[in-house]
């Protein structure tokens, strides 16, 4: 007979990998349906974002002369990260991947609030779709950053979104058995996800003031 979990542990790969023992230590958050809603808003918020990104550049293509509505100064300026090169790395402006890719996680999460169970191999490419999406991010990020030396607002807020979604996927794959790992190290992202979370939004909060500092105070 089987024991609940004294601790968030991998599932090994034979067994369903959401189901909930009573009595589990496992974190509220990567449950069932907590975690659904995180994918939801996580989702819906970087989907809004990318549908006014495509909005604004359709608006650019009708009009070159068009200001977008978070133009606010030369050095945050969504109109002119879109004359760039990098916003449109695979020939057609970047946002389109978000509409898409949000769209997924956003059909993945009602899913989920819906009673569905997904499979491994399903999570595996959500995994993988969502850390594709993450190294596109921080990609962009360093353009920002170190090439265009531009700020977009709406670009910031999806990689808001992508931050959580990242890391609380990833952990939530490690607790769940859909990623192998130590035991140990799952115990410690488990107790730690709020924290590296957090930790990684202050990391980009304060690459963005270190950079921009000297721009941001001399007018």
């Amino acid at each position: 007979m089987n024991t609940p979990p004294t601790t968030p542990t991998a599932t090994p790969a034979h067994r369903p990998t959401d189901v909930e023992h009573p009595g589990s230590s496992m974190p509220r958050w990567a449950r069932h349906r907590p975690f659904a809603w995180i994918l939801l808003i996580t989702g819906v918020v970087g989907w809004v974002a990318s549908v006014i990104l495509v909005s604004e550049r359709l608006a650019l293509y009708r009009n070159p002369e068009h200001v977008t509505s978070c133009d606010v100064n030369p050095w945050v300026s969504c109109g002119r990260v879109m004359g760039t090169w990098q916003s449109e790395l695979f020939g057609f402006p970047n946002p389109f991947i978000g509409i898409v890719a949000f769209a997924v996680v956003i059909a993945t999460a009602m899913l989920q609030l819906s009673g569905a169970r997904a499979g491994r191999w399903y999570w595996l490419g959500l995994q993988a779709g969502v850390t594709a999406g993450t190294v596109f991010v921080i990609w962009l990020w360093s353009q920002a950053l170190f090439s265009i030396y531009i700020l977009c607002l709406y670009c910031m807020i999806v990689w808001a979104a992508m931050i959580p979604m990242f890391v609380l996927l990833t952990i939530r794959n490690l607790i769940h058995g859909i990623l192998p790992a130590p035991s140990r190290l799952v115990r410690f992202a488990a107790t730690w996800a709020g924290t590296l979370v957090a930790i990684t939004y202050v990391a980009v909060a304060a690459s963005v003031v270190v950079v921009f500092f000297p721009v941001l105070t001399s007018s």
